[in-house]
């Protein structure tokens, strides 16, 4: 046995092992199951007894006492009745324990991903993630809900069987011994050999809902440069590597699966008719036995047919919970506290001391990083793009963490800080705003639970978005869609802007915030942003360098270094890199005019 072959089985085992554990809280419900299992087992079991004792002890004889046949009928028609009764609470029990597990397991697969760091998405395509959340678990659910009930149910049905056969003859049942071991070895087989298809299919299918993600996302890019064919013949290519691994599993379930039970059926009935053909040379034979070892035979091989069937579920169960524990087990988590100190932010002062950052742990993209912005101050970050300005602002937001040097806030280290605090005190705006699906007074309110309609409509007309709010038909009531899709970018941003606000920040973070409203709505916000800015440490990527004239201090960064730091007339004085960028931005006449001012 191959050393990989021995850690995928040790894999699979430890996989197996804990979908077991996810059964813990629920041992009282399934030992009532079990119990109901077990009693309509035994019912199943002793319907073939009851007929043999009526062939041999009353029809084989022309005994037809109507006292006994009663009994004997009544007898059976109880037993199939409590069989049928117990069999369908049995069942309603074990599919409620299993959606009952597969809901918990949901829910800790999407809750793990809210706490996974950005290094993860970054690294991970969105469409990969859809397919673990949905189709892996749902595989994981046929588990439980099919397999496992069915396992146990044909397991319990089986040794029964076996009860009874040694009831009826010793020597027969353990010559039927002999199929258990071909039984496994046929399973064994199946599980090895389809294991590897699964595992294939599973992850063609994660391809195919990334493949599909990207496309929906990007369906105005894709229309726009006619990227139609490209994307179709890219996805039909996926699709059809899919539909081959799927057509492999179909070739062998139709090879292993009830042609080899059959051919094994076939045998056993052989042996059986054999044996008591062999036997009657010598006497005669009880054909109740007969009749009792034929239907037992026949009950044998249906629930080994449900297992083999159930293997195909088994598997394809087995290899998705590979892939959602792996991303249970995912350790790229967002950065956390890590003291036992809780300090708070009452100034806002923000400080960067020797930073260096890399998001491959090669490349860096910034180093030695050193600035600081005290409260009420506003540090402008400028550069072309790749310099390095939205790392700087991903750090102090701790979507990632300071890997060299220190980041602080009023004087407490950032990893310091608990991630409540942090969410309070530092508002942050981008330039591409999100919206959540609901409503307008939902998206500004957000976890603010305790925030009256009053306040919101406070935010929304500080930063001059009530105006366009009233005009809407539902007004603070207007859904909105997917990422707002019915929304102007200027709309969204005003509401992005207006649910900053309503957490009355310390600290203030914009990335190109007014890049997606117009001249005119500009001006507005450019007004609320100076009222925004009293009392409250701002630090802001700027393009446009017309909208950052007024900042305190100006950070130009270039591959990933401040090259250039002060004032906007200390910078063109300077007639460096910022310089030549105002250049080009506003042209020799209107930096002339602002030397001469």
């Amino acid at each position: 046995m191959s050393e990989d072959y021995t850690k995928e089985v040790l894999s699979r085992k430890n996989v197996f092992k804990r979908l077991i554990g996810y059964t813990q809280n629920h041992k009282s419900a399934l030992a009532l199951a079990f119990t109901m299992l077990i009693l309509a087992t035994a019912a199943d079991v002793l319907g073939p007894i009851l007929a043999k004792v009526f062939i041999d002890d009353y029809l084989t004889p022309r005994n037809f006492d109507w006292q006994p046949l009663t009994l004997l009928a009544g007898g059976f028609v109880m037993l199939y009745a409590i069989s049928v009764v117990l069999h369908y609470f049995q069942l309603i029990s074990f599919q409620k324990i299993a959606l009952k597990i597969i809901q918990k397991l949901r829910v800790d697969v999407f809750g793990k991903v809210q706490h996974l760091g950005l290094k993860f998405f970054d690294q991970t395509p969105g469409g990969s993630l859809v397919s673990r959340i949905t189709n892996d678990t749902e595989a994981i659910k046929d588990l439980y809900v099919s397999v496992l009930s069915t396992f146990v149910q044909s397991i319990i049905f089986l040794i029964g069987i076996f009860v009874g056969m040694f009831f009826l003859d010793v020597k027969l049942a353990a010559l039927c011994l002999v199929i258990l071991p071909v039984i496994f070895i046929l399973m064994q087989a199946y599980r090895l050999l389809s294991s590897k298809i699964y595992r294939v299919s599973r992850e063609k299918l994660s391809q195919l809902n990334a493949k599909l993600n990207e496309s929906l996302q990007g369906m105005n890019m894709i229309q726009a440069m006619r990227q139609e064919g490209r994307l179709k013949s890219e996805f039909a290519v996926i699709n059809q590597q899919h539909n081959t691994s799927i057509m492999r599993s179909i070739r062998l379930n139709s090879l292993m699966l009830r042609p080899a039970v059959t051919v094994l059926y076939l045998i056993v009935l052989i042996i059986i008719l054999s044996f008591f053909g062999i036997k009657s040379f010598g006497g005669p034979i009880e054909i109740g036995v007969l009749y009792a070892f034929v239907s037992y035979l026949d009950r044998f091989f249906e629930p080994v047919n449900s297992m083999m069937f159930q293997l195909t579920r088994f598997q394809q169960a087995i290899v998705s919970a590979e892939r959602v524990f792996g991303l249970l087990d995912d350790e790229r988590m967002a950065p956390v506290k890590e003291d036992n100190h809780y300090p708070q932010i009452n100034e806002g002062m923000v400080e960067f001391r020797d930073v260096t950052f890399s998001y491959d742990g090669k490349t860096d993209v910034l180093k030695n990083i050193s600035f600081t912005a005290k409260p009420g101050e506003t540090v402008a970050l400028v550069g072309h793009t790749g310099s390095g300005k939205s790392s700087i602002i991903n750090l102090l937001m701790r979507f990632y963490s300071v890997e060299r040097g220190e980041i602080r806030i009023d004087g407490a280290p950032l990893k310091t800080f608990d991630d409540t605090e942090l969410r309070k005190r530092i508002g942050l705006v981008l330039q591409d705003s999100f919206l959540f699906v609901g409503d307008v007074k939902e998206n500004i309110r957000l976890s603010n639970f305790d925030m009256t309609d009053q306040e919101v409509a406070a935010a929304a007309t500080f930063v001059q978005a009530d105006p366009f709010i009233q005009k809407l038909p539902g007004k603070y009531d207007e859904p909105i869609g997917e990422r707002g899709a019915t929304m102007s970018s200027g709309q969204r941003q005003l509401l992005s802007f207006a649910r900053t606000m309503a957490i009355n920040p310390k600290v203030l973070v914009l990335d190109e915030a007014t890049a997606s409203v117009d001249t005119e709505t500009e001006e507005n916000i450019q007004a609320a942003l100076k009222k925004m800015r009293k009392g409250r440490t701002t630090i802001a990527i700027a393009h446009r360098l017309s909208t950052i004239q007024d900042a305190d201090q100006i950070l130009v960064m270039h591959q990933g270094e401040i090259v250039e730091r002060g004032t906007h007339q200390e910078l063109l004085g300077e007639g460096g890199l910022y310089h030549k960028m105002f250049v080009l931005q506003q042209g020799e006449k209107e930096l002339e005019k602002v030397i001469n001012e």
